[in-house]
């Protein structure tokens, strides 16, 4: 299933952003971490989606414990959360910010070091000589959500710009603001409406759930 290179256990000789990634933080252990994780060495298989947000939690973390910052249990992932997660506001993500700014993490540095899945991708299989036979339905799920999420993130960020271009030439009013992107699919058999991140998840839609129990 798996074909693993011996050195994946270091990345100092690994000039991707993944590799630089490991050597700023000192995550001296995240190469061994990774390669177990995908290939099911590990307790379960993670998919590169996954894998890309475990990095950026541990980039997160080890941000955190440079600036002295206590670190309460699950406080890494919620606080990853408010950063990222398209279903928080931007003035909740934007006072997350401020919070960590004010507590002396580098906000700016880490944001711009958080990976995508396809970096990781890269790194296991090109840094890493690590390959899978074949790239599991989970996988390809997951590079298809994050293609469409990239394409309704910069649709959001355009649209933010240009409200708050029009508001500063005073051609447009308008308080504080957020900009919601959402994109549905709506099935013409069953005429069940869902998001595009919905109909990922659950891989059908009703009229097939409906067929797949009477059978």
């Amino acid at each position: 299933m798996t074909d693993s290179n011996s050195s994946a256990g270091s990345s100092t000789s690994c000039g991707c952003k993944v590799g630089r990634i490991t050597t700023r933080y000192e995550l001296s252990e995240l190469d061994t971490t990774l390669v177990e994780y995908w290939t099911g060495e590990a307790s379960e298989q993670y998919s590169t989606r996954e894998l890309a947000t475990y990095v950026n939690q541990r980039v997160l973390e080890a941000a955190l414990e440079t600036a002295a910052v206590p670190i309460k249990d699950g406080e890494v992932e919620n606080t990853y959360r408010l950063l990222t997660d398209d279903d928080v506001s931007s003035g909740t993500r934007v006072q997350t910010r401020n919070e960590l700014q004010r507590d002396g993490v580098p906000i700016e540095q880490v944001e711009s070091d958080f990976t995508s899945h396809q970096t990781v991708y890269n790194h296991l299989t090109d840094c890493l000589e690590t390959s899978l036979e074949e790239p599991s339905d989970e996988d390809r799920l997951d590079r298809s959500a994050d293609k469409l999420g990239a394409l309704q993130n910069r649709t959001s960020a355009v649209t933010t710009s240009t409200v708050e271009q029009l508001e500063r030439n005073d051609i447009l009013e308008i308080g504080d603001f957020d900009v919601v992107v959402s994109v549905t699919v709506t099935c013409e058999d069953c005429l069940q409406e869902y998001t595009v991140r919905e109909l990922l998840e659950r891989g059908t839609c009703q009229c097939h759930e409906s067929s797949t129990g009477q059978d």
